[in-house]
């Protein structure tokens, strides 16, 4: 009964994708994280870590199948999407999801797994408490609202951004 689950056979599809860091021993691409991107049933889009390939600490394999989603169903909001991934998203991929609008994020392997074999997404859970992640400059806040303002008053309210 479990083989015919459509959950389970998309997470095998983002498990198999995460193996592609591991088939080239002499150039990783990045680390052993996939993702797929469902919608209606259907698969939309999927992607691996591309980090180490592409210079880009922002190449996960959430970020990467998010923004082939997007470019396939040509919007940044993917509302009614299913998110699976092969491991519990970082705090970046879980907010990319989030600002994508994806309703519902499955995962196999936790970030406690992962910190267990030498990942850090554990740690940067740890940073996200007041004070830590970012330092505010009050001085620069008013000119920063109202490039947001004028932003918002010209382009309107299409949704949440």
């Amino acid at each position: 009964m479990l083989q015919n689950n459509p959950d389970i056979q998309a997470m095998k599809q983002a498990i198999e994708l995460s193996a592609a860091s591991l088939r080239d021993d002499a150039v990783p691409v990045g680390g052993p994280f996939g993702s797929v991107i469902y919608k209606n049933g259907n698969l939309v889009a999927g992607g691996y870590n591309h980090v180490l390939a592409n210079h880009d600490p922002s190449a996960h394999g959430e970020v990467q199948a998010i923004r082939e989603a997007c470019q396939k169903l040509g919007t940044w909001d993917l509302s009614g999407c299913v998110l699976y991934t092969s491991c519990e998203p970082c705090p970046m991929c879980l907010m990319t999801c989030k600002w994508a609008n994806i309703e519902k994020i499955y995962f196999a392997a936790t970030r406690k797994d992962a910190a267990d074999i030498g990942f850090k997404d554990d740690d940067l859970y740890q940073l996200l408490k007041p004070g830590v992640y970012a330092t505010p400059l009050p001085e620069c806040r008013e000119d920063a609202v109202a490039v947001m303002r004028q932003w918002f008053q010209k382009f309107g309210s299409s949704g949440k951004y």
